[in-house]
């Protein structure tokens, strides 16, 4: 059993190594913002479902802003990931173009950025035998998305391809040579693990060129995202049905946010602790619209929850307005989609050719 002392010790060093994180974060946006070349971003998401408010205001707005500043940007499409907790991929074409369709909606430029799918990419999940070889299977039990994956299953076997799962995403961010991953506190044990994989892979492997490195080592970009919670007060999650699409009209955002859940107090205040619910509400209306939660609690009063529920449903919509009209347009233009991602699979295809080519010659496998 782990001591007390030992637990003071392992949090000590867990708080010492995030505020480390936090400050080569804030470096990092400092250096973007003098010349964004020398960085890469890896980014993505699982195509199981439309893309709601919480991913729009927790992660994608921000990956908008990093394209924006002029960051080489490469956003994933892990359709492999689908099959890693569950039986069938369900309509999955229809969801792989209906990500596609919300990302381009809300700012992402394919222009500027390189949209790609797992399966299109076979050099990128070849990656997966070399760095298998590097890690053990306690490490792979430790990883806390693993850990909570595994309690989840009440007793159900775990498949393969979920205990490695850490593993792929190493192959997602090394593929393409991305030194810049934006994730939340949560996700730093998977950048951590990729950050070893790529470490035990020069000293095992040694080095294609003797100057540098196969694999460049990703930094965090932290992410201070909202949490946003869903309309019955819980986690916003598509298998609850408490979410607002981006793909939703108007009028049922409206209907949505009518029956989001509140308090009994009619006197509005921004108390996250104490009133989670009711500054829930407060927090999407700020986000939407850059005014403070405390002055626009201040500004309703007594008014009570139906005027907070009114002015934040028309924040949403007029914050999502544009992102939906340009997602109406998209949806209607299937083969202009599908050119996208064609475009995005063959430079990600080329970029994991000469990335596994490299792997291969520092392994001494070419005959």
């Amino acid at each position: 059993m782990t001591t007390t002392s030992e637990d003071q010790l392992a949090n000590s060093t867990n708080e010492a190594s995030l505020l480390r994180t936090q400050a080569r974060s804030e470096e990092i946006e400092s250096a973007i913002a003098e010349d964004p070349s020398p960085f890469r971003m890896l980014t993505g998401a699982r195509p199981t479902g439309s893309l709601h408010l919480g991913h729009y205001l927790g992660t994608i707005r921000d990956w908008v802003r990093i394209q924006d500043l002029g960051v080489d940007t490469w956003i994933l499409v892990a359709d492999y990931q689908v099959i890693t907790d569950r039986d069938g991929v369900g309509p999955l074409r229809e969801r792989v173009l209906g990500l596609l369709t919300d990302y381009i909606a809300a700012g992402i430029d394919p222009t500027r950025a390189t949209i790609f799918t797992h399966s299109a990419v076979p050099a990128l999940n070849q990656l997966m035998l070399p760095f298998l070889s590097l890690v053990t299977e306690a490490e792979l039990h430790r990883n806390p998305t693993v850990k909570a994956e595994l309690e989840a299953t009440d007793g159900r076997a775990m498949s393969g391809l979920l205990l490695t799962y850490p593993v792929h995403q190493a192959a997602d961010i090394l593929f393409c040579k991305a030194n810049l991953v934006p994730v939340g506190q949560d996700q730093l044990p998977h950048l951590e693990q990729t950050r070893l994989i790529a470490q035990r892979f020069d000293r095992r492997y040694g080095r294609a060129d003797p100057e540098r490195p196969v694999f460049r080592r990703p930094d965090a970009l932290l992410s201070e995202a909202p949490h946003i919670l869903g309309t019955d007060g819980v986690k916003m999650s598509k298998s609850r049905g408490n979410t607002i699409e981006l793909r939703m009209s108007a009028d049922e955002t409206a209907r949505m946010l009518r029956k989001a859940k509140t308090d009994a107090d009619r006197h509005i205040t921004y108390d996250p602790e104490h009133r989670p619910e009711v500054s829930n509400l407060l927090l999407m209306a700020s986000l939407a619209t850059g005014e403070a939660p405390e002055a626009i609690a201040e500004r309703i009063g007594d008014k009570g929850a139906g005027t907070l529920k009114a002015l934040v449903t028309e924040a949403v919509n007029e914050m999502l307005a544009p992102v939906r009209a340009r997602r109406a347009e998209l949806a209607d233009d299937e083969a202009y989609l599908l050119d996208v991602l064609h475009a995005g699979n063959e430079k990600a295809n080329e970029r994991a050719d000469r990335t596994l080519h490299q792997v291969r010659e520092a392994m001494h496998m070419i005959y």
